[in-house]
């Protein structure tokens, strides 16, 4: 028995397979990518030193993850990027609410650990950049494949390394201040 496979039928299955490849790798971009929204381009005063200082509000969409991870940082400090919040555990959720209690171990309005930021104080310290240019805020959030065995108090290093092969999805959203 003599099979003929006409070039069209080749060129045919070459092409279902290569939709098939670049539909599996964008629905793999898709699943790593959270999308994150503050509600603002330039950080309110009530979220930085010059107001009361609490943290704002963080819409995620498109989580699908165990835990979530934040981390907020500045890298336009002078020194050297400037960590301005950590914390983990949190359970899943469409939205981080504003005004997190600055204790290491939550109990509301989620069970979640926070770590030391840069002023060496735990919780959220918000921007409070010394006078001139404005900088740039990333407010980092992770979906992660579980809970981090990792105690309050822990600093970035820690945080980034306990996370090392647990990240499966990520995202970011970026605001200035300047005074």
């Amino acid at each position: 028995m003599i099979i003929r496979i006409s070039m069209h039928t080749v060129l045919a299955a070459t092409a279902v397979a290569v939709l098939f490849v670049t539909a599996v790798q964008a629905g793999e971009m898709d699943m790593k990518s959270l999308v994150v929204k503050l509600g603002f381009d330039r950080v309110p005063d009530e979220y930085t030193c010059e107001g009361m200082d609490v943290s704002p509000s963080i819409e995620i969409q498109g989580l699908n993850a165990t835990s979530m991870a934040v981390i907020v940082d500045d890298p336009d400090a002078p020194s050297a990027t400037f960590t301005h919040w950590l914390i983990w555990n949190i359970p899943p959720a469409d939205v981080i609410p504003k005004a997190i209690a600055k204790s290491a171990a939550l109990k509301e309005p989620f069970s979640a650990l926070q770590g030391t930021n840069d002023f060496g104080e735990i919780g959220y310290s918000g921007p409070c950049p010394p006078p001139g240019k404005p900088h740039r805020y990333f407010f980092r959030v992770f979906g992660l494949d579980r809970m981090l065995n990792l105690s309050a108090g822990a600093t970035v290093a820690d945080l980034e390394k306990a996370m090392q092969g647990h990240v499966l999805q990520k995202g970011e959203a970026v605001a200035t201040y300047g005074r």
